[in-house]
């Protein structure tokens, strides 16, 4: 079977950004090689997000969306468009623009040899504050589990869709998708990509929940991997 791709977005007060962001996105469907299905996923925005992506979807079916009855965060938005997904390939995106969906072309490549393609945001263009707080988690998660990924939040992802059908998955579990596809024995590469300054809008997270929540979701995830079952059947009946 020949692959197809989903790209999950998830998007929460974003509207000064998704005009621009659908035309990249639109870019990117233009020139990729396999077929490409856009799902925004709605996690309770309260401004006219919603209205914009309704609009698009409207006029082209290589868009669609989902609403969250409320306002779930980020793990649940992506859980969400996980279990919506019926492609072979899923991708993840944010909608501010700091990644292009473009840089998605030099993922495809690397399928089916690996189970995961994960960014490496070259030259981070984001504010002194966030640049350390992500420099620490990232430095504080690999020494606590030793995954050898050197950027697990990239928001720019495609996985094989049979591995994150398998994957357990709770609140703060999105900060470590890589580990999740090597804790199945996947195989993971990992791309440099570009990075930019946020389109427009302002940022959702701020130190606090940029290190408080890594802090406890590491130590839920050692937890969660020191009990996680692995088997394989030697030899079965005919």
């Amino acid at each position: 079977m020949s692959d197809e791709l989903t790209v999950i977005v998830p998007i929460y007060n974003e509207e000064e950004s998704l005009a621009s962001f659908f035309q990249e996105m639109d870019t990117f469907l233009d020139r990729s090689p396999i077929p490409v299905y856009v799902l925004c996923v709605n996690d309770g925005s309260s401004d006219n997000s919603l209205e914009i992506m309704k609009k698009k979807c409207s006029t082209t079916k290589r868009y669609g969306y989902i609403c969250l009855d409320r306002n779930r965060g980020l793990s649940s938005a992506i859980k969400a468009g996980f279990d919506h997904v019926t492609t072979t390939l899923t991708g993840y995106i944010d909608a501010d623009l700091q990644t292009n969906p473009s840089d998605f072309l030099k993922y495809l490549k690397f399928f089916p040899e690996y189970d995961m393609v994960n960014g490496i945001r070259q030259k981070r263009q984001d504010n002194l504050t966030k640049r350390f707080s992500s420099k620490f988690a990232n430095r504080y998660r690999r020494l606590m589990i030793d995954d050898g990924i050197e950027d697990t939040c990239c928001p720019l992802k495609i996985m094989k869709t049979d591995f994150i059908t398998r994957m357990p998955f709770f609140t703060g579990m999105h900060r470590f998708l890589p580990a999740l596809i090597q804790l199945q024995s996947g195989k993971v590469k990992q791309v440099p990509i570009s990075h930019y300054p946020r389109y427009a809008g302002t940022s959702k997270y701020n130190l606090r929940n940029r290190l408080v929540g890594p802090f406890f979701d590491t130590l839920a995830f050692r937890w969660m991997r020191s009990r996680y079952i692995r088997y394989s059947i030697a030899e079965e009946s005919s």
